[in-house]
């Protein structure tokens, strides 16, 4: 079984309020440095990129000219967010495959729309039509993919939900046709245990596989997505800071990407992403600034070398 790694190097970011513009400018050198240094021997490592559509200000490609590193067996985890003004498709899936001709063969995984169970205006969850433009759009990239014979995994993520009401999953099986799971490759998670929700001391790896228990034989069977469906996560991360140490980091990135491992077998789980390679702000106050595994001046947090050593032992299970 194959389990492979991968981490957003850009320093921008949003949270629910808006972007937040990292302290220091992307110096893409040290990105490169960095990247070659977490992936080691390990013969890839996926860096994940976002594009919009349409492109805006509001939500600029990032990192820019992720193609820059998109080498030595590295290759992009690609993200297209669905961003049309009052969720109009036209142009979508032109766009779609577009992306697929021109990138494909630097494309490892292409993710179909960001976070589009959440409605926040920074994610896709917030635009009118997001799961038709899902729907389609996991069937363009795929069809586009095989049509060039390209290797390059075609999937969609989403977020946990905590809603009883929450309708997003049956509404997405209601679309999803034999097209989309015939070109659905895998389904990515984003959740950030002990970040938003505290979980009580010593019961991180518990609480980390009864999400992943639950994701995975309860909500996406919702939408008709059976087991043999991969799973990834796709963010992950432990925000230093205030009250925040960068050695408890550490120990959560272990612990996490551990316990994720140590359920792959059994639940189909075949990659690990980490948000992200470094902080937006070490000098800032909230949480988004302080995610990264380096500093934002690019010197390694301690939790720098245990996402090395994590990605040396366990990208092949």
């Amino acid at each position: 079984m194959t389990f492979t790694f991968a981490i957003y190097p850009g320093g921008l970011l949003g949270d629910d309020t808006g972007l937040i513009a990292p302290a220091r400018p992307d110096d893409p050198a040290r990105i490169t440095a960095a990247l070659r240094e977490l992936q080691g021997a390990a013969p890839t490592l996926l860096v994940r990129a976002y594009r919009s559509f349409p492109a805006s200000a509001a939500t600029p490609p990032t990192p820019a000219e992720p193609e820059r590193y998109a080498t030595e067996g590295r290759r992009l985890d690609l993200v297209l967010q669905f961003r049309a003004p009052d969720g109009r498709l036209d142009g979508w899936t032109d766009f779609v495959r577009q992306v697929v001709r021109t990138e494909g063969p630097r494309i490892g995984t292409l993710q179909i729309c960001e976070e589009p169970n959440a409605d926040s205006p920074m994610l896709d969850g917030s635009v009118p039509n997001v799961r038709r433009a899902l729907v389609a759009g996991v069937v363009a990239a795929k069809e586009e993919a095989l049509a060039l014979g390209l290797d390059l995994a075609v999937g969609f993520n989403a977020v946990l939900s905590f809603d009883p009401a929450d309708t997003f999953w049956s509404e997405l099986g209601a679309l999803a046709d034999e097209r989309f799971h015939r070109a659905l490759d895998y389904v990515g998670l984003d959740f950030f245990p002990d970040v938003f929700r505290p979980v009580p001391d010593g019961r991180l790896a518990e609480a980390v596989g009864a999400v992943l228990a639950g994701f995975r034989r309860e909500t996406v069977a919702k939408a008709g997505i059976g087991p043999a469906v991969p799973i990834r996560i796709c963010e992950h991360g432990w925000p230093t800071g205030p009250g925040r140490s960068e050695a408890r980091q550490a120990e959560v990135v272990d612990e996490v990407v551990r316990t994720v491992a140590a359920l792959a077998a059994e639940l189909n789980l075949t990659g690990y992403g980490h948000f992200g390679l470094r902080d937006a702000d070490s000098a800032g106050e909230g949480l988004f600034h302080h995610f990264g595994l380096l500093r934002d001046d690019y010197t390694p947090k301690p939790a720098f070398a245990v996402y090395r050593r994590l990605i040396g032992e366990l990208t092949a299970l």
